[in-house]
């Protein structure tokens, strides 16, 4: 029954469009050579050597613009016209001089021959085109693989981009590393995911011409990595291979460029550990010495004084309050870092916010006199105060890190297109061109960082405290003589885009 049904589809195919093409060229070819009869024995009536080259020329003609069926049909009609009309005796199909036997031969076979070599250059011509097309294809399809994200599955990318470029019908792609079969094109594949099981595991090549249906394996190294099924106008089994071979070329590129991700995230987290180790280690150093010297005089009894006593137990106070800022942004860190932000919002005025972000900047800043400037129209507004305190911090720690002693920083706040706008200014070196793409990456620090301690998280840690609001930080200006560093926070009624 399977084969009586591809019989039929293959007769059904030969009978299809293509052949009501050739037989209505033929009827042309028959009528262009009664044209010419017609005209040569009622209009012009040449002699025979002129009519014979009017036939060859007409046929060297439709052999170019058809093929050689229909030259051929055409040859025939001319000699027999030829004969008929135009050898003596007229108006019959005898020759009655042998040397038009000889001329009537010689025509058919120039004609034959001009038609069979007409209709080779033709096919050669076409073929060229056609090798053109499918590299013009496979190089479009190579771009497209190898420039895709993988952000809507790889394998899914691959059967889409084949499907879409060379213009099959339907397409699918079977990944073996995940038994994943993924569909795609304007017609289904029905019952195909078997073959592409077999071909991933066997490295077979299924092909069904009634159908226009191929299936073939997809290699590296020799190994079946996965299987591609087509449905359409087959390529050459050349194409075929091409196509298999881009197809893994796209799958291993994308699980290479997954492991080196892999590799980037754990080494940025190892980075990012020992960075902030270091950090720690650097921030907690500072109370903790003022905290030991405190305690030390006060154990030792050297002071005596009630009010010195006070003091330096204050001073303990203060710093026992500033190790617990540093534990508390510590864990907000690693939790940005995570990508577990949670921000706790609330409508609230930003000079609250800006207070408490100088206020735990005052041992940083070092006597730096700080001129603030906040809009007195300013709208509340929709913010995590915490992490926006922590957010303005980094800010104020890159500009005192930069700015020389005695330097003042400017702090100013205002509405912008919407959003609140804080920046804060420096009198530092500036920042070169070549560094302000790279400014807000993790780890990075500025060539002008010199000495100055740093972990290069600052400005990372700002962004995605902003973005985390819906808001940006950015690079303002930046000269020889200072640079502004802005942030922008959604208003009260303004929700932003939490992470």
């Amino acid at each position: 029954m399977a084969t009586f049904s591809a019989t039929a589809a293959r007769l059904h195919k030969a009978t299809g469009p293509g052949v009501v093409r050739v037989a209505l060229q033929v009827l042309a070819s028959l009528a262009i050579v009664a044209a010419i009869t017609w005209a040569g024995y009622r209009v012009i009536r040449p002699n025979a050597t002129t009519m014979g080259f009017a036939y060859l020329v007409a046929i060297l003609a439709v052999a170019s613009a058809w093929g050689l069926v229909e030259s051929l049909v055409a040859s025939v009609a001319a000699v027999l016209c030829f004969n008929f009309f135009f050898l003596p005796p007229l108006l019959t199909l005898t020759v009655s001089d042998p040397q038009n036997w000889v001329a009537l031969f010689a025509f058919l076979a120039t004609s034959i021959l001009a038609s069979q070599l007409s209709a080779r250059a033709k096919e050669r011509t076409r073929e060229t085109l056609e090798r053109q097309k499918d590299m013009e294809r496979l190089y479009a399809l190579s771009r497209s693989i190898l420039l895709a994200d993988a952000g809507e599955g790889v394998a899914h990318g691959i059967a889409r981009q084949i499907a879409q470029v060379f213009e099959f019908s339907a397409a699918a792609f079977l990944d073996r590393s995940t038994g994943t079969i993924y569909h795609t094109g304007p017609e289904d594949l029905p019952e195909i995911d078997e073959h592409l099981r077999e071909a991933s595991l066997k490295g077979t090549l299924f092909r069904d011409d009634a159908s226009g249906t191929v299936v073939t394996s997809v290699r590296l190294g020799g190994e079946p990595i996965g299987a591609l099924a087509l449905r359409g106008q087959l390529p050459s089994d050349t194409v075929l291979q091409a196509l298999a071979n881009l197809a893994a070329i796209g799958l291993e590129k994308a699980r290479a460029q997954e492991a080196a991700n892999r590799a980037e995230a754990a080494r940025e987290s190892q980075d990012l550990k020992s960075t902030l180790l270091d950090a720690l280690a650097h921030e907690f150093k500072t109370p903790l010495t003022s905290m030991k010297a405190s305690t030390s005089a006060l154990l030792s009894g050297v002071v005596t004084e009630p009010q010195a006593r006070q003091d330096l137990i204050v001073v303990v106070n203060e710093e026992i309050d500033h190790l617990n800022r540093l534990v508390t942004e510590a864990v907000h860190v690693a939790r940005i870092e995570a990508g577990a932000v949670q921000l706790d919002r609330a409508r609230q005025p930003l000079t609250p916010i800006l207070a408490a972000a100088l206020h735990t900047m005052e041992s940083s800043i070092e006597g730096r006199p700080v001129k603030v400037d906040v809009a007195q129209d300013l709208p509340q507004v929709n913010v995590d105060a915490d992490m926006t305190v922590l957010a303005i911090r980094q800010l104020l720690d890159n500009a005192a890190r930069y700015s020389p002693r005695g330097a003042p920083i400017g702090v100013q706040a205002s509405g912008r297109d919407g959003r609140a706008v804080i920046c804060v200014s420096d009198h530092g070196p500036g920042v070169p061109l070549s560094e302000r793409t790279r400014i807000f990456d993790k780890f990075y620090r500025g060539s002008n960082a010199g000495s100055t301690h740093g972990t290069g998280m600052g400005l990372a840690i700002a962004r995605q405290i902003a973005r985390a609001h819906g808001g940006e930080v950015w690079l303002e200006k930046t000269s020889s003589a200072g640079s502004d560093f802005c942030l922008s926070l959604p208003l009260d009624g303004e929700k932003g885009s939490a992470s």
